[in-house]
């Protein structure tokens, strides 16, 4: 089972097309029990372009799991959770909290 946080390799499908990414369940525990897909946010190692409000620079990116310095970025996805190809890790709590101040701001929730 999926949980938000999790650092999770898939095909994310953004504005130039398919890449094989990392990415951050953002989708709920709730969510997850009655629908048979999650909600993804993209990963980037790209960190100068990730400077808007709503994304946020990953302080403990190697304990997630990633390979090099990533951003988390509010560029979202819902796919089927069979499109998950693997979990490669979780973000810490204090990247986890980060990523959650990002969301209350992109998505207008409180």
């Amino acid at each position: 089972m999926l949980n938000p946080g999790d650092v999770v390799l898939l095909d994310f499908p953004g504005v130039q097309g398919v890449k094989l990414r990392p990415g951050v369940v953002v989708s709920s525990a709730a969510y997850h029990l009655v629908r048979p897909d999650v909600i993804v946010a993209l990963c980037t190692s790209n960190l100068a372009s990730a400077m808007a409000p709503t994304d946020y620079a990953l302080q403990d990116w190697a304990a997630a799991g990633l390979r090099v310095p990533t951003a988390f970025r509010s560029f979202f996805v819902t796919l089927p959770a069979g499109d998950i190809r693997r979990v490669i890790g979780k973000l810490t709590a204090a990247d986890w909290a980060e990523v959650q101040a990002r969301l209350r701001i992109a998505l207008a929730v409180t």
